[in-house]
């Protein structure tokens, strides 16, 4: 490794310059000629190259920062100020090694998304099938697409399927597509092995397409401009015009060529990468890694954000959001039922009830004689008991049952059903959660100076506006095909530097076209990871506000910075027109400048990034690991207000109520007192405030008092629930589960998503 870097081209020139600029000292002590000769050779060796950097801008047709090093090089030579020359190359050659490492872009790669492409195809023919090559396979042509396999070409279904499009879409649910539905190439099949009718070539499929167009718009990309250039060009013409008045007014050319070693742009050349390779440094510390300080010093301009749903903004993968059961049944023994069959199976739904059974304390038995049938329903016997768990079909449902089909409805959640011993015993809603730091992320983007959000995904139209109005973000496109998704992100790059944020397959294109590509690299594929700029390493969302903020600092220290450089260099000029600093004493005063705005620029270096206190952050993981314990506790409270309202069911309903009191009195409660006691007092000495807990404090006096209300009830009671209790307990229980719902989603949002160090803490820098 250290031999690479040696022989990259910058440290070659840097060290050259440095041997000559050295050996020439030494040779001052014996020969004039020989230390003139090493000098010379100093400014020569970095002339050349800067002339070549200088053509190619000229191709171009743009001039920057070079071009003024250029001349002060080839001035010091005509004129032989040797020594001013050599340290100016110096200071050049140091630049440009600090740049290398601040600007090398990185090509985007785009081999995930053909590693990925399909190679074969099983055919069928009239002895069987065959496999054969993808490209050999034509329109009207049957193949079978076996469980797990990627769907090679596009064509239609022989029969039903269950396929995960979340590669092109981004649901993150698998979907049933009926027999004669049309299915694109890309997606995979969730299900048992299908029959397919080909109705394209591989070579014109959905998914060859995505590939083309990620590699169209990673080819048409505009380069980004360097900071130092854009200062350049306006000081660049000012700096030629005082060295060439200098040197008309005075009839000393030793004058110009004193005007242009002052004016030599060390500021930009080393300032500005030193302030982006630190921005760069403080982005990898806070868990985004940028590929290149071209895309830092993007990134810092961007004005609009467009953002991929699923995945990036929600989870990307299902979770058991609630549990509803019939009256005799209880929350907690239906998931523990239907996890214990489900736990043989490898299907993405299955793995979020398992995972739900487990975060919430219940006891998985193993299950007997289990057996699934692909995309439909999953079961086995557990204690005895056959249990049926997903996609049944009631012929005539009870009225808990249509309640929970209304539900799903209007959460815009799907339903998975639980079976025992053929008889409806409850339902598992599903739904693709939002992260907990998103709504935080977007305010904080806000403050950085994000002033346009949108919302881009191939999802439902509902379900994005529902994720939008949640996280605010007000502009929203839902359906969008990758072609769809590339054309918006370009409108939105023509009004304004925008970045892009996905993690999928489909969102690849897009984000090669964006100003920024922004991916997340822990779940997201690896096509997205590739084509990005910058890649989140792990799966937090608020790691893109802490590289926008990074990114914002970055360039305004650069600008800075570079201005500060400039407005000396200016006066420096002054000086040496006025022949009051020849080359050298240019060149030394030069030297001072650059030291200033270096040591300027390298505060980005020094902030440090605010961490949590250990203490502190092991409260709010263990207070946010209580929160997942509870969601059986709080899916009792909602299970007793939806008792009460099945009639001839009194029995049910009461044992309901005391089951959710219980969970209350002995769960929930001790939960909130211990916030009270442990955590709010710690947070409020990390804010040095206590209004930051005040509300959620308020809160817990509401519970408190709610909870006291369902004992009177309770107690008023003799084994059954009277007629006139019913409507105002029905209402105590319905509060409980909205205040419920709405302080843990307050807390999870507010407080718990810092458990794991953001490094960023409210009120910090």
């Amino acid at each position: 490794m250290a031999l690479r870097r040696l022989r990259n081209p910058q440290t070659l020139l840097l060290i050259s310059v440095i041997a000559a600029l050295t050996g020439g000292g030494v040779a001052r002590l014996f020969s004039t000629v020989a230390s003139d000769a090493l000098w010379a050779g100093g400014i020569v060796i970095v002339l050349l190259p800067a002339a070549w950097w200088v053509f190619q801008d000229f191709r171009r047709h743009k001039y920057g920062a070079d071009l003024l090093a250029v001349l002060a090089l080839a001035s010091t030579l005509l004129v032989g100020e040797l020594l001013a020359g050599a340290v100016i190359g110096l200071m050049v050659a140091t630049g440009r090694l600090l740049e290398g490492f601040a600007s090398r872009r990185a090509a985007k790669d785009l081999t995930a998304l053909l590693d990925r492409a399909p190679r074969h195809a099983h055919r069928v023919t009239a002895a069987g099938t065959e496999t054969v090559e993808v490209d050999a396979i034509r329109p009207g042509d049957e193949v079978v697409v076996r469980s797990g396999e990627i769907v090679p070409v596009d064509g239609v279904l022989c029969e039903n399927a269950v396929l995960d499009e979340s590669a092109l879409t981004g649901e993150a649910l698998l979907v049933t597509r009926e027999r004669g539905s049309a299915v694109r190439s890309g997606v995979v099949n969730g299900g048992g092995a299908v029959r397919m009718s080909v109705t394209s070539r591989a070579a014109d499929s959905t998914y060859a397409g995505i590939v083309h167009l990620a590699q169209q718009a990673a080819a048409e990309s505009a380069p980004i401009a360097r900071i130092a250039d854009h200062v350049a060009q306006w000081f660049l013409p000012v700096a030629v015009a005082i060295a060439l008045g200098a040197w008309l007014l005075s009839g000393d050319p030793v004058r110009g060529v004193a005007v242009l070693v002052t004016a030599t742009p060390c500021p930009l050349i080393l300032a500005v990468p030193i302030a982006i390779t630190g921005g760069l440094s403080r982005a990898s510390s806070a868990g985004v890694v940028v590929k290149d300080g071209a895309a830092l010093e993007s990134l810092g301009r961007v004005r609009t954000l467009v953002m991929d749903k699923t995945g990036t903004v929600t989870t990307g993968q299902p979770s058991v959001a609630a549990v509803v059961t019939a009256p005799e049944h209880n929350p907690q023994s239906v998931l523990a039922e239907a996890a214990s069959v489900e736990q043989y199976s490898s299907h993405v739904t299955a793995e979020a009830i398992v995972r739900a059974a487990r975060k919430s304390g219940a006891a998985l038995m193993p299950a007997k004689q289990v057996r699934e049938s692909h995309g439909s329903y999953a079961e086995g016997y557990v204690d005895g008991t056959r249990i049926r768990v997903g996609q049944l079909h009631v012929e005539t449902a009870p009225d808990w049952a249509r309640g929970v089909a209304l539900r799903a409805r209007l959460d815009l959640a799907s339903v998975v059903w639980v079976e025992a011993d053929d008889v409806l015993a409850g339902a598992l809603l599903m739904t693709d959660r939002i992260r907990p730091d998103a709504n935080r992320t977007m305010l904080r983007l806000a403050s950085a100076g994000i002033g346009r959000t949108v919302l881009l995904t191939g999802d439902k139209l509902e379900n994005a506006a529902e994720t939008a109005a949640l996280i605010g973000v007000t502009d929203v496109a839902a359906d969008a095909s990758p072609a769809a998704k590339i054309r918006r992100v370009q409108d939105e790059c023509r009004r304004a530097p925008t970045a892009m944020v996905g993690d999928g397959i489909n969102d690849a294109p897009a984000l090669a076209a964006a100003d920024v590509g922004v991916a997340l690299g822990s779940r997201g594929s690896t096509a997205a990871v590739q084509a990005a700029d910058a890649v989140i390493v792990d799966d937090r969302i608020d790691r893109l506000a802490d590289a926008v903020e990074i990114a914002r600092g970055s360039r305004r220290l650069a600008v800075q910075s570079a201005m500060i450089g400039m407005s000396l260099s200016l006066i420096a000029m002054g000086f040496a027109a006025a022949g009051l600093l020849v080359p050298l004493a240019g060149a030394i005063v030069q030297e001072g400048i650059d030291v200033a705005v270096i040591l300027n620029s390298l505060r980005i270096v020094l902030r440090k990034r605010t961490r949590l206190a250990r203490p502190v952050s092991g409260l709010l993981e263990r207070f946010a690991k209580e929160h997942d314990e509870l969601s059986q506790a709080r899916s009792a409270v909602r299970h007793a207000a939806a008792a009460l309202s099945e009639s001839g069911r009194a029995a049910a309903a009461y044992v309901a109520v005391c089951a959710a009191y219980e969970a209350l009195q002995r769960e929930i409660l001790p939960h909130e007192a211990a916030e009270e006691k442990e955590l709010y007092p710690a947070l409020n000495a990390l804010w040095n405030t206590r209004e930051v807990t005040l509300t959620m404090s308020r809160e817990h006096a509401e519970i408190e008092r709610l909870t006291r209300r369902l004992g009177r009830h309770l107690s008023e009671s003799t084994g059954c629930i009277a007629a006139e209790q019913i409507e105002d307990l029905r209402a105590t229980l319905y509060g409980l589960d909205a205040i419920l719902t709405l302080h843990f989603a307050q807390e999870e949002e507010a407080y718990f998503s810092l458990a794991e160090d953001s490094g960023h803490k409210p009120g910090a820098g």
